[in-house]
């Protein structure tokens, strides 16, 4: 009997990286359509010899020592956790025209001004257009080199010598040899592997610019993100000269940070003080307005949440918000209502927080309930007064992270009052000119401040 013939190929998805032994139609993965690709089986796999693994204890292992390179930018250095790893590779993601390169190329400069030498590689822009953002930014460091050309091998040879390294960016360079056109999902992952390796085999930190879908994802194959070690995002709305840095990956630090700039005439400008960046403090206290602190990473932040409720006499009343996920509005409605008595279901509610801030910390519910509670009863809340707390299904007010962190800001911004949840545990000194109100339900918060 004949033996069968050994496979030499096998299919990989270009989006999810699954691998099939035999071409079909629909990656058995993720599920998309069209998205396998060819690819030769390495060579022990093909000749059917595996090599045996060499077994070692975790604990046996040298830990080498967390080298950081600082990038100059203090909000930056905040969101990496410290500054960059010696050949750890950063892909960073934005709306076109958000400041990507502008953020780079400033980082650039600090690291030279140091005494780094840096390099800028691109493949979307000449030379020339680039160094006139490098002069509208008054950059005169002489160790900031520029490469700009489609020959994506020869550039990433000159890495060798360097210290630091941009490759601008992801979707704009071909590799001979890879199937597919520039941006396409195989030459993508084999621009930022090829990239990746330079930067390891050479331990210079690298950082690769990423083109975003309409949906705000990063382009090309979800595998981009799994071969870096870290991945942020810069977003920031078209009518706001401020910008928000986040991680959505971090091998190498938390991914709660959060870095704000602000883009001025010469370029970005780092925010220190947050809290008034979105909080008004408006003179007149208005009904539906309330103020929360929230906490991005390990810095705390006013954020003023704003409700309005009109209403309707249709059937089917509207939500809309913005900065507060639409389902997590429709549950503290719903909270508001069975465990408080305030009605909505005759009216429209918008809601919204000011400065565009988008809030994913618990601890905002309790503002939340608080301003549309305001909104619905037509009662302003004081202007000295902000929120602090969890709302539970029961509408019980349940406590969270770093009380303590959030208080003394509080306190620092000028507010008299704080509501908290009785179950928060406190160090005996608090913060001066400061009266803190526990509650153990909404229900209590709501009285006081309606009544």
């Amino acid at each position: 009997m004949a033996k069968a013939k050994r496979a030499s190929a096998r299919y990989r998805c270009a989006e999810c990286g699954a691998v099939s032994m035999t071409m079909v139609g629909k990656c058995p993965g993720c599920g998309a359509w069209g998205t396998l690709e060819e690819e030769a089986l390495p060579r022990e796999a093909a000749a059917g010899r595996v090599a045996g693994p060499r077994l070692e204890p975790v604990s046996s292992l040298a830990v080498p020592p967390e080298e950081r390179v600082p990038s100059g930018i203090a909000e930056l250095d905040r969101v990496l956790g410290g500054g960059w790893i010696k050949g750890g590779v950063v892909l960073l993601g934005g709306e076109p025209g958000v400041g990507k390169s502008t953020l780079l190329l400033q980082a650039c400069a600090a690291m030279a001004g140091a005494g780094h030498k840096t390099l800028y590689i691109s493949g979307e822009e000449s030379a020339g257009q680039i160094a006139h953002r490098a002069k509208r930014l008054g950059i005169r460091e002489k160790n900031v080199d520029m490469l700009c050309d489609s020959d994506l091998e020869a550039m990433l040879g000159a890495v060798s010598g360097y210290e630091f390294a941009v490759v601008d960016s992801v979707q704009s360079f071909r590799l001979d040899g890879e199937n597919g056109w520039a941006g396409s999902p195989s030459q993508a992952r084999a621009v930022a592997g090829r990239s990746s390796e330079t930067a390891k085999r050479l331990g210079v930190p690298m950082v690769m610019v990423g083109h975003i879908t309409k949906q705000g994802t990063i382009a090309g194959p979800k595998i981009l993100e799994h071969m870096v070690d870290v991945v942020l995002l810069f977003s920031g709305e078209r009518s706001s000269s401020h910008r928000l840095l986040r991680a959505e990956k971090n091998r190498f630090g938390s991914t709660d940070e959060l870095g704000i700039f602000e883009m001025e005439e010469g370029g970005l400008a780092a925010v220190t003080d947050p809290s008034h960046l979105y909080w008004s403090k408006g003179p007149v206290s208005v009904p539906g307005v309330a103020i929360g602190v929230s906490l991005e990473g390990s810095r705390p932040l006013a954020a003023e949440i704003q409700a309005l409720s009109c209403p309707t006499p249709f059937p089917y009343p509207k939500r809309t918000s913005r900065g507060v996920e639409v389902n997590r509005l429709q549950l503290l409605l719903a909270v508001l209502e069975r465990r408080c008595g305030i009605l909505s279901r005759s009216s429209d509610i918008y809601a919204n927080v000011a400065g565009g801030l988008s809030l994913q910390d618990p601890a905002a519910d309790l503002s939340i309930c608080a301003a549309l509670a305001s909104s619905l009863r037509d009662v302003a809340i004081p202007g000295d007064t902000c929120f602090i707390g969890e709302v539970g299904l029961a509408g019980e007010v349940r406590p969270v992270a770093r009380t303590h962190l959030r208080i003394r800001e509080a306190s620092r911004l000028g507010f008299k009052n704080v509501f908290i949840s009785a179950g928060e545990r406190l160090p005996a000194e608090k913060p001066p000119g400061i009266e803190i109100t526990k509650v153990f339900a909404l229900s209590q918060m709501v009285e006081r401040l309606t009544k």
